[in-house]
């Protein structure tokens, strides 16, 4: 049997615990997980991607963990191209597509899904507040969409609950003093 890889792009907009847990749970399930920072087309956001991909890839360096790889080579703002270079670059077929049910009815809408739904499974994560819809699963039973839904449970932090909190207790240690050195994310906290 090939082994099963997880390709988790995230705007990580900035990284938080909740990704940190992510990474970690996921590289128990793995025999390797992919991550990479990528610009969410729906979404605005706060820090540039050079910036958000650098926390990402110090969380990973800092994870220490042979399993987890950071590649901002394969990122892109179409999910299908960071599938297709993700392939490309690893020669790995069997890809589960990481993604949080917060996201996952969006998916029918994406650039390209009838392919999509051909070269990946997904990985739902549960994330607080964002059950999958009965209407959602039906779609992708619809659909024929190859889903798993996981059991993992994450901390319940997003990147959009720290810009608005700024508390760095839901930053992983390796990222806290880069946040305030550099000011980042300083401005969303001025405008309180």
């Amino acid at each position: 049997m090939e082994k099963s890889i997880a390709l988790f792009g995230t705007s990580a907009d900035p990284p938080t615990i909740g990704h940190k847990k992510i990474l970690e749970e996921l590289s128990k399930i793995y025999a390797f997980t992919i991550s990479y920072v990528s610009n969410n087309p729906q979404k605005k956001h706060t820090e540039d991607i050079s910036i958000r991909s650098h926390l990402l890839k110090t969380l990973i360096d800092d994870l220490d963990n042979p399993k987890i790889l950071f590649n901002q080579k394969i990122s892109s703002q179409w999910a299908i191209e960071s599938i297709k270079k993700c392939k490309e670059i690893y020669k790995f077929n069997n890809l589960d597509f990481v993604i949080g049910s917060d996201l996952i009815k969006d998916i029918f809408y994406w650039k390209n899904f009838d392919k999509i739904i051909l070269e990946v499974s997904f990985f739902i994560i549960l994330r607080e507040g964002y059950p999958v819809e009965s209407n959602t699963l039906k779609m992708l039973e619809t659909y024929r969409v190859k889903f798993k839904i996981s059991n993992i449970k994450t901390p319940n932090i997003s990147s959009s609950k720290f810009r608005l909190n700024f508390n760095c207790s839901n930053l992983p240690s390796s990222l806290i003093d880069i946040v305030k050195n550099n000011n980042l994310y300083e401005s969303i906290k001025l405008v309180e």
